[in-house]
């Protein structure tokens, strides 16, 4: 059955795994055609090959560092070329970094900027030539609710969520009188192999990590985490005609998450002094 998305060309970064797969997913189900890109060439053509087997002739990849203005500007130009276009990117590369200004390196900081704030900003203005040509163009950022609501325990990732918020709006006023409508998604607490991550470096050797993940899910007002493809409806909304006058908006989805996490630092000191 058609859609309005069909035949629209949309463009994923971050792509392989997580909200990018599960939008890249979402989206071809909807008839579009789908360029996926991310840093590992294998990881990529992996992807690719298992959506190509159910959505043959709509998906593509590559690979890209997004910290790198030529690679980014090689591949949208190699999926315009392609495609003849592009009408929605959804900015998804990004890396998370807890830290506070005692133990991280301005260089940290820096570098994390890179793939996040100049990330989002080299994919932007890379795409926007060929939607400000149709007169047409959705810019949908994935960014982090720590962007408006400060984490005393991840001053880096504070930093630089908050200027890709402020990309964002700047964007949206800026392309309005191309009809390019830029918005951001600002998640709280995803189901993610970030929190293992973080479990190996934040937890006691005495907390185990069912009870590490049980703290971070209870300390959602919704005491669950999140899905990818929870995100997913939101992002299809700010794609579609349905959104034609929205821009500029920061929406979170976050399960209620947003002053707590001033306290956050705090619950992991509690959980790792008392053994949980």
């Amino acid at each position: 059955m058609a859609t309005e998305f069909e035949g629209k060309r949309v463009l994923i970064t971050g792509g392989r795994r997580g909200i990018g797969l599960a939008a890249a997913k979402a989206f071809l189900a909807e008839g579009t055609k789908v360029a996926i890109c991310a840093r590992s060439k294998d990881a990529v053509d992996e992807t690719v090959a298992t959506l190509a087997g159910t959505w043959p002739g709509q998906i593509i990849g590559g690979e890209v560092n997004v910290r790198d203005t030529a690679s980014v500007r090689q591949f949208v130009e190699q999926v315009a070329v392609t495609w003849g276009g592009v009408d929605i990117l959804l900015n998804n590369a990004g890396e998370s970094h807890s830290g506070t200004i005692d133990d991280s390196e301005p260089e940290e900081v820096l570098n994390q900027g890179n793939i996040l704030q100049y990330g989002h900003y080299r994919m932007a203005q890379a795409v926007i030539p060929h939607m400000r040509e149709q007169r047409w163009g959705r810019i949908i950022g994935v960014n982090a609710i720590v962007g408006h609501v400060p984490s005393p325990g991840g001053i880096g990732s504070n930093m630089n969520r908050a200027a890709c918020i402020a990309l964002s709006k700047s964007l949206a006023i800026y392309l309005a009188p191309d009809n390019i409508l830029v918005n951001t998604v600002n998640l709280g607490f995803l189901e993610s192999d970030l929190w293992d991550r973080h479990y190996d470096r934040l937890a006691a050797p005495m907390v185990t990590r069912e009870a590490f993940r049980k703290t971070i899910s209870d300390f959602v007002p919704l005491g669950r985490l999140g899905t990818p493809e929870e995100v997913v409806g939101a992002i299809l909304f700010l794609a579609s005609e349905q959104a034609s006058f929205v821009t500029g908006a920061s929406i979170d989805i976050s399960g209620g998450l947003f002053g707590q996490l001033a306290y956050f630092p705090r619950l992991l000191r509690q959980m790792n002094e008392a053994g949980c």
